[in-house]
């Protein structure tokens, strides 16, 4: 797909990911002349990766209460504005077979090409040009935008940035709409990683990690967030949903407490008078919740201090607020998404547009809203893609 040095178009889009293309789709069926720009040899390609390959591509659960942002309220007007059902219509047209998963997450039941096809089809229909292996590496303002790349440049009277975060550098990732913010005078809010596994050091790494593997259904929380999923030990720490969950919420320094046994009262049976009260009942009773070696591991850790009735309660305590201070995460390479980003203080919550700069959007994770785990991050990326591609302004004519 080569390109023609300086030519115009009415909407420049800056990233051929999900929240990209749903912008352009929007954009060029509105009749405007709209380019994608990507610095990759192929389009959409952490979507391929995505949901093992099967692409968790929304959630029919999805609420504002789903993301994180500076601003709880910011994503509610996009939200709004496209919806899962809307997407599904998409998936409906397309003919795509699908099947829902726990907690309303909808995958496909071939490979999550279908996705991608889905788009470019779209864009296709919506007379959308796409320009591969096209680095940015300057955006200007004046009349318009310029857009350089290393073999090109392009005009246009708006710009919608949507190159993601940090998150997965192996696939692509740059810092580049945190680069274009900053320059336009707009603040970023940290980017962090999020959604990525949780590491252990000293004791805590000694008393865990050698059960890498192990898997259970626990609530993990820190502050007011709690997550009921699955948590799996690895060889550097914790990772599962539970944990991938709250990570997002996570600081370094913070506690985490896991309840290994969420709505079971694990020792009530050693209460009874007629119960035996030793440490082979107690292995019992917790093997009942729990798979047999992180049972073990839990009763060598903590045993009950004693078997009277306050001494089984206290233990019965601990297992359901169980303290890990961890050491760190697994950073922006096993990220599944990137928190942080553009302050949507600065955007328009209706059309993503920056305040202070008419014409200049931005969109996807590029932007401070991240999504819980489970196809969140995917309905925002349409949401807010179909925001700009729906309110982004006619412009240049050649």
């Amino acid at each position: 797909m080569n390109s023609q040095r300086g030519r115009s178009r009415d909407v420049l889009v800056l990233g051929a990911g999900a929240a990209g293309l749903m912008a352009a789709i929007e954009a060029g069926r509105r009749g405007l002349r709209v380019t994608v720009l990507d610095h990759a040899e192929r389009p959409g390609k952490k979507i391929l990766i995505s949901g093992g390959g099967r692409c968790n591509f929304t959630n029919i659960h999805c609420r504002p209460e789903n993301f994180l942002s500076e601003n709880p309220h910011f994503a509610r007007s996009a939200l709004a504005g496209f919806t899962p059902q809307d997407f599904l219509e998409l998936v409906h047209r397309h003919r795509i077979p699908y099947h829902e998963k726990t907690l309303g997450q909808l995958f496909c039941d071939g490979s999550a090409q279908a996705i991608l096809d889905l788009l470019l089809e779209e864009c296709a229909a919506a007379g959308v040009e796409i320009e591969l292996r096209q680095k940015v590496t300057a955006v200007g303002h004046g009349s318009g935008f310029t857009v350089e790349t290393e073999s090109d440049s392009f005009g246009s009277s708006a710009v919608i940035v949507a190159t993601g975060g940090l998150s997965i550098p192996k696939m692509g990732a740059t810092g580049l709409a945190y680069e274009i913010a900053r320059q336009f005078g707009l603040r970023v809010v940290e980017p962090r990683p999020a959604l990525v596994p949780l590491t252990l050091d000293g004791a805590a790494r000694e008393s865990w990690c050698d059960l890498a593997g192990v898997s259970a259904e626990v609530v993990a929380s820190t502050g007011k967030q709690r997550f009921r999923e699955k948590m799996l030990v690895t060889h550097r720490g914790l990772s599962g949903p539970a944990i991938l969950q709250i990570s997002s919420y996570w600081r370094q320094g913070e506690t985490v407490e896991i309840d290994f046994a969420p709505g079971e009262p694990v020792y009530a049976g050693l209460l009874a008078l007629s119960a035996g009260r030793h440490t082979a009942a107690a292995e019992t009773a917790l093997r009942q919740v729990l798979p047999q070696r992180l049972a073990e591991r839990l009763l060598a850790l903590d045993p009950p201090q004693g078997w009277s009735n306050r001494a089984l309660e206290a233990a019965e305590q601990r297992l359901h607020r169980w303290p890990v201070v961890p050491s760190g995460t697994e950073g922006f390479d096993k990220a599944e998404v990137t928190a942080g980003g553009v302050a949507t203080a600065e955007l328009s919550a209706k059309t993503m547009e920056a305040k202070r700069v008419p014409g200049l959007y931005f969109i996807g994770e590029a932007v401070d809203v991240t999504g819980h785990l489970g196809g969140f991050n995917f309905q925002w990326a349409w949401a807010s893609g179909a925001a700009a591609g729906r309110a982004v302004k006619a412009g240049i004519r050649d």
